[in-house]
């Protein structure tokens, strides 16, 4: 199947009032997953991959890229690719001519007027290219090995007035927004925001994106979903059910030494962490 744009699924995702999941690869098992997952449940998905994937990569973006862009093609759902998180112009520069259809610009870390401007300029060149463009406004902790935020600090959360403004003059096509997840957690208690996440759709006319998504619990994700939130980052969730299904396997198992037994163990249980999220996010119990 021909390769998917992430501006047309979660296009499209939006206008149906559900959302597209969207999965960080950091190897070919987790490629090989959440295509299988999204196969299951017969959906779309996105692959992102990430500049910290990147550089755990040894700085090379191609590898990865290639390795995605074959298994979507064979895939038997519409998948799409994301560089996701990128501060570092050079690897965004990459983009196109390794397969992606869609880019998250992270400037977010920066003072707003720093990060409307290298968000302006990343957009102007993102739609020369013919990309898609994700941008980030408020604080979704826990990237870089920061420790997960605490979504009630003064300041954590996206302003709507801001919001509009930012959309308006970046020109990005998607914004994702900060109402109480944090990346990087690893228990599902996060309380999301919905009268703020209520006020941002009302207020934005660009799909609304969910960073941190593997904290939040299947209800409040699904509450997000109905209340406007287009596409579904996640990542987190699927390096926890590899690594205790690989635990729990070499743990039954001392004397194993093949890397396929323990890796086919946790390319299942991603696969079906893939499958469980599409199927909230979607709002379908196919």
């Amino acid at each position: 199947m021909p390769l998917a744009t992430t501006g047309d699924l979660a296009g499209r995702a939006a206008a149906a009032r559900c959302a597209v999941a969207a999965f960080n690869v950091v190897t070919l098992e987790h490629i090989e997953a959440v295509v299988a997952g999204a196969e299951s449940v017969r959906l779309p998905v996105v692959l992102q991959v990430s500049e910290n994937a990147v550089k755990y990569r040894y700085g090379r973006l191609l590898p990865l890229a290639r390795a995605a862009v074959a298994a979507a093609e064979s895939a038997a759902v519409p998948v799409a690719l994301h560089l996701d998180h990128v501060q570092n112009d050079g690897l965004l520069r990459q983009a196109r001519d390794a397969g992606f259809s869609s880019v998250m610009y992270d400037a977010s870390r920066l003072p707003y007027a720093e990060n409307l401007a290298a968000t302006r300029a990343a957009a102007d060149w993102a739609h020369a290219q013919g990309l898609w463009i994700e941008a980030e406004l408020g604080e979704v902790g826990g990237k870089n090995g920061a420790p997960p935020l605490d979504a009630h600090a003064p300041g954590a959360r996206t302003d709507p007035a801001e919001a509009r403004a930012f959309v308006a003059d970046s020109g990005v096509d998607a914004l994702a927004v900060a109402v109480g997840s944090s990346h990087a957690m690893t228990t599902r208690t996060a309380a999301l925001d919905h009268d703020l996440l209520k006020e941002l759709s009302g207020t934005l006319d660009v799909p609304l994106v969910l960073h941190g998504s593997s904290g939040v619990p299947d209800g409040e994700l699904a509450a997000a979903v109905a209340g406007g939130i287009a596409k579904v980052n996640v990542g987190t969730a699927l390096n926890i059910a590899m690594t205790g299904a690989i635990r729990e396997y070499l743990a039954a198992r001392p004397e194993a030494v093949d890397s396929r037994g323990y890796l086919t163990a946790g390319r299942e249980a991603m696969v079906r962490t893939v499958a469980a999220t599409i199927r909230v996010v979607a709002r379908t119990t196919s």
